[in-house]
């Protein structure tokens, strides 16, 4: 036999594509040469191959040796493609005869020069393709296979080095993945939350944290302004800890990200907690949205299912906040290149925090404002108005008073201490009636209802339909923002535990929304 073919796989984006790795041998001068449209890290594989069959006690045949990837119009990146294409050379030299599992096995790894499989980023989504494509059964390095377990319906083996491999066709159940994804899920189950705070630990700013509840509870965009020190870092690294957990189901969606993005810790296989990724202002385009020459996920789609905040909302470059648009409309962002275009889900809930100026104490009740009426207009001229406009709730956070900072009104403090768990609970609630509610309709939350959903659960009544006539009026509401507020308004009410949407709940959801500029700081009135 001097022709032979494994099944493979590539990450396109984050998602796997099955690859077929096609070896011949034939006599002539010693040559060893790849094609397929490999790129440089395939290429490279050919010097450790060659050390990696010699270490392991076989001989590299002394032909000429030409393998081919296809298909030939798919560029092939990474180091997965070494265990496949070794074991293709092997079964071409005839080191082994004919069997089920290196015809119909997928194999991916990477190979040390010593022969050893060390372990690769993308397991989860090739894992995820092998099922999707048919593949029985899923062959990588022994420290990615309680990764690759995450995927019922198909068997995983687990390979140390390649001197097993005769062994391994043997008797492969030797080699089988104990783990089950259901015990794999049951060993994350009753880790916390991962917050770095608690929502009792922050003094005062009881309407911003109700915003963050509200925030939680329906999956929407929060902003909030203040001066320096009021507590917006503060409430924002509290928030993930009262989002309800996530399932299993998006537990997968987040870890196949982090794992072909190469983010997995090594003793981590899932990723449990929801992603809070918080960027420094000085990122790139590409850094927030993804790119490169083979497109990677930016840190939108890493925060996927999870939170992004942007502290210093205002010193991003225009340009940047200016792509958060179509994610935060669609939670999708499409990053198109010369050789190929990629969609990647960018699902998120985006948490800004800005100072009022550029000094920082415009409209705070102590310190004056240095910065002319210019520089604040610069300042806050970067956040376009369809930015904002996406934007649901824009909260001002002001600065705590000497009372709230000593605590010494112990009685409103015993009612603003309540723990991050006990809000967690009232949006877990919340969220279990949308579940209900949109079981047929494909979505999980009220922020990503559609025009045909908002018609048929957000119905107002005759005094809420004259309540937001005024408002409509009174702020110039645009289409956008009228939808937005129907929706928060639906969650107030769910959070309420209503069917029904009443008027103080729309009064409520107007409060939270600035309508006019990012210069209006105050949340407007609920009368109007």
């Amino acid at each position: 036999m001097t022709v032979a073919r494994i099944v493979t796989g590539t990450i396109n984006g984050i998602d796997g594509e099955e690859v077929f790795v096609e070896v011949d041998t034939s006599p002539g001068v010693p040559v060893f040469n790849i094609v397929g449209l490999p790129d440089t890290t395939v290429n490279e594989a050919k010097e450790r191959i060659k050390s990696a069959i010699k270490n392991a006690g076989f001989a590299f045949p002394l032909k000429k040796v030409i393998i081919n990837l296809a298909p030939a119009d798919v560029r092939k990146a990474g180091s997965g493609f070494d265990l496949p294409m070794a074991v293709g050379i092997l079964q071409s030299s005839e080191y082994f005869t004919s069997s089920p599992l290196l015809d119909e096995a997928c194999f991916y790894g990477e190979l040390s020069l010593n022969g050893s499989v060390r372990p690769i980023k993308g397991a989860l989504a090739i894992a995820l393709m092998a099922r999707s494509c048919g593949i029985p059964a899923l062959i990588v390095a022994k420290e990615n296979v309680a990764e690759a377990s995450l995927v019922e319906g198909i068997e995983i083996y687990g390979l140390e080095h390649l001197s097993q491999l005769p062994l391994f066709l043997d008797t492969p159940h030797q080699f089988r993945s104990i783990y089950k994804p259901q015990e794999l899920l049951s060993q994350v189950a009753h880790q916390e939350n991962g917050s770095q705070v608690d929502f009792s630990e922050i003094k005062g700013q009881a309407h911003a944290k109700r915003a963050l509840e509200i925030a939680a509870a329906g999956g929407h965009n929060v902003a909030l302004f203040g001066p320096p020190g009021s507590g917006k870092s503060m409430l924002a690294k509290a928030f993930t800890g009262i989002l309800p957990p996530m399932d299993f189901e998006e537990m997968l969606e987040v870890s196949r990200i982090y794992s072909v993005s190469g983010l997995l810790e090594p003793d981590q296989f899932l990723i449990y907690h929801r992603p809070f990724r918080s960027p420094h202002h000085s990122a790139s385009t590409a850094g927030i949205t993804g790119g490169g020459s083979h497109p990677k996920p930016g840190e939108i789609t890493l925060a996927h299912r999870g939170v992004l905040f942007m502290d210093e909302f205002t010193e991003f470059p225009r340009v940047v906040l200016e792509v958060l648009r179509q994610p935060l409309e669609d939670g999708l962002v499409t990053v198109s290149r010369a050789q190929q275009s990629l969609t990647f889900p960018a699902s998120f809930i985006l948490l800004a925090a800005m100072n009022p100026c550029p000094c920082g104490y415009k409209g705070d009740s102590i310190k004056a404002c240095i910065c002319s009426p210019t520089q604040v207009q610069r300042y806050l001229g970067k956040i376009s108005g369809p930015l904002m406009d996406r934007i649901d709730l824009q909260i001002e956070v002001p600065r705590l008073t000497d009372t709230e900072l000593l605590n010494k009104n112990m009685a409103l403090e015993a009612t603003q201490s309540e723990s991050s768990q006990h809000v967690q609970d009232r949006v877990i609630e919340a969220r279990e009636r949308q579940k209900a509610r949109y079981k047929e309709s494909g979505i999980r939350t009220n922020s990503e209802m559609r025009p045909s959903h908002i018609r048929e659960f957000c119905q107002l009544s005759d005094d809420s339909e004259l309540l937001m006539a005024q408002a409509i009026k009174k702020f110039n509401l645009s289409g956008r923002s009228f939808d937005r507020t129907l929706k928060l308004t639906r969650t107030i009410a769910d959070l309420e535990g209503t069917e029904k949407i009443q008027t103080h709940h729309l009064a409520q959801a107007l409060q939270y929304r600035s309508f006019d500029k990012p210069l209006q700081l105050k949340p407007v009135a609920a009368k109007v």
